[in-house]
Formats: structure tokens, C-alpha cells, sequence
């Protein structure tokens, strides 16, 4: 088939791969370069890169315009394939291949429309995340879904849970579109009844504090990311924490103890144990090399 894609991430480069590698790919749309990572060098998406790599047509716009529907129109593609864009798709858009318009969304639809649908499956507590092959329509993640896939969350971070489904969501992509070209695709209407909403990560909802339980302080660690990291004070510093268990220890809220090199926190229900951080200013460490310089008795405290 005949295949435009759009995409930005690392997220959608799986897919994009794995279309590259079964179809003709005569187009792919991508974020224009941004600022992806500290500093103020502007780096090219993690689409674009790869689209290079594999010799691909790369075209970077921020929306999609009447030019770019034009552009599309010419190119005839039987399908358009997306994932992650970060964009509105006009409904110009939706109609201008035969076999339409299906997105790789990273949820268990209807839970978790919108925009950050793995974050909010671990800071819910859910015990299953996964992806759906999806028709785009005019309303936000509304469409029908035609194929489904999930995974544990268990112990995974958010990043370790967005390579895996980025995975699940490349391999299920194919699969979907050999049944849509084929005609026996099955699709299910979302329960309007059942939806949640992803809305984006706010840098404050990852704050620790020892006002909230263990679990739902672990849940912040697992859940956060550079754009939106789990911090806190301890000893009246600046720390990020990259990596943390719920512990039986017994503590006060707001309590630190350090013992045999291992750190821990009291919550308002639980303690959490800290396993990896990284202080303001400095390199990541284990927990145990951090805990060398950490006096006895200090306090921990939530960010203002």
C-alpha cells in the first residue's frame, strides 16, 4: 500500500519502521525541529531522524495546512498512518485516502483519550496499559478501534511501558492494515459511557510529598519524565528521584533516615525507599553513594 505518515516522538518511530519495512512509505509529516532536551539547540524529532536514516521524504510542519492537504491529494496514498503527530487533523484530511485515516493510540480505549494516556494509566494505578488501531475523526480519540493490545504495567517507568507499547502498537498497525486492505477489519464504537481523559502532565501533579501516601508518591516516580520529574527537598535540597520503592519502614511524615546506605522516606501512610536520584546540580547516583552525604535526622519536604 501507499502509506503517508505522522508522527514526532520516539514513540512513533516503531511504526514507521515497521511500515517501511511492508509498504511504500511516499510521505512522512513530522514536527518541525524544537528544543528536545535541555539546553537551547533545536533537535530534529525523533521521526525525522529515523525517516533519513531509512530514506524516506520527510516534510515538517507544525499543522496541516491546505498546502499540505494538497501535497497529500497528490501523492494518492491508499492510507494514512499515524502516531503521536502532536497536531489537530483537519477533517480535510480524513477523507483523502480510500482506506482512511487510523492513529497508534498508547491507551485501552475508551480509557485514556488525550494527550497523555501512559503517565495517567501508572499515576491511576492501572493494572493494564496498551495501544489501539483506531479510525482519527473529528472529535478527540473518538474514533471506532479495530485492534487492541496491553501489557502489565507492574513495575515499568513510563519510559520502559512507551518502548513497549511502541512496539505493540508498530506490530498491531500492520496486522490492522492488512485486514482494513482486505476488507475484514472488525471495528468496535467506543462506550461513550466508559471514556477517561488523558490530559496533559502537569510539572506540579509530580511533586512528592510526604502529605500523600507511599504508593502514590511511588506512583509520581514511576509516572515522571524529564519534562515533568518527580522532585522534592531533602535537607532542604533540590532532588530529583529517578528510581523508588514502597518499604515497610516505619516513619513519621516527613521523616529521612539513612541506614546501611539506604534511604527512606515517611509518608503520610507508608515509606518509600529511594533507589536512584539526582540532586540538583550533579549526576545521577544510586541511592547508597547519595546517602554518604546525607547528616542524620533531616527532613524532607514537598517542592512550594
Amino acid at each position: 500500500m501507499r502509506v503517508v505518515f505522522m508522527g514526532t516522538p520516539a514513540f512513533a518511530v516503531p511504526s514507521l519502521e515497521a511500515l517501511a519495512a511492508h509498504h511504500e512509505v511516499v510521505a512522512v509529516f513530522t514536527r518541525p525541529d524544537a528544543v528536545r532536551s535541555r539546553g537551547r539547540t533545536l533537535e530534529p524529532s525523533p521521526v525525522k531522524v529515523r525517516s533519513i536514516e531509512l530514506g524516506l521524504p520527510v516534510r515538517e510542519c507544525a499543522r496541516i495546512g491546505t498546502d499540505e492537504i494538497a501535497f497529500i491529494e497528490a501523492l494518492r496514498p491508499d492510507v494514512i498512518a499515524v502516531a503521536a503527530y502532536g497536531a489537530i487533523l483537519p477533517d480535510a484530511l480524513l477523507g483523502i485516502a480510500p482506506l482512511g485515516c487510523v492513529n497508534v493510540h498508547a491507551s485501552l480505549l475508551p480509557r485514556w483519550r488525550g494527550a497523555a494516556p501512559i503517565q495517567r494509566a501508572i499515576l491511576a494505578g492501572d493494572a493494564e496499559a496498551g495501544i489501539s488501531i483506531m479510525e482519527v475523526v473529528h472529535e478527540l480519540d473518538a474514533g471506532a478501534y479495530c485492534a487492541q493490545a496491553s501489557t502489565p504495567v507492574g513495575d515499568k517507568c513510563a519510559r520502559e511501558l512507551t518502548d513497549e507499547l511502541a512496539r505493540l502498537g508498530a506490530d498491531a498497525l500492520i496486522d490492522a492494515l492488512a485486514h482494513i486492505e482486505a476488507g475484514t477489519a472488525v471495528w468496535t464504537e467506543q462506550d461513550e459511557s466508559l471514556v477517561t481523559y488523558a490530559h496533559k502532565i502537569d510539572k506540579r501533579e509530580m511533586l512528592l510529598d510526604p502529605a500523600d501516601t507511599a504508593t502514590g508518591n511511588r506512583a509520581r516516580v514511576q509516572a515522571s519524565g524529564d519534562a515533568a520529574p518527580a522532585r522534592c527537598l531533602i535537607a532542604r535540597r533540590g532532588v530529583r528521584v529517578l528510581d523508588a520503592r514502597v518499604s515497610h519502614e516505619r516513619l513519621d511524615p516527613g521523616e529521612v533516615r539513612v541506614r546501611a546506605g539506604r534511604v527512606f522516606l515517611g509518608c503520610s501512610e507508608g515509606s518509600l525507599e529511594v533507589l536512584e536520584v539526582k540532586p540538583d546540580g550533579k549526576r545521577a547516583m544510586d541511592a547508597s553513594a547519595w546517602a554518604a552525604g546525607l547528616r542524620d535526622a533531616v527532613q524532607w519536604t514537598a517542592l512550594a
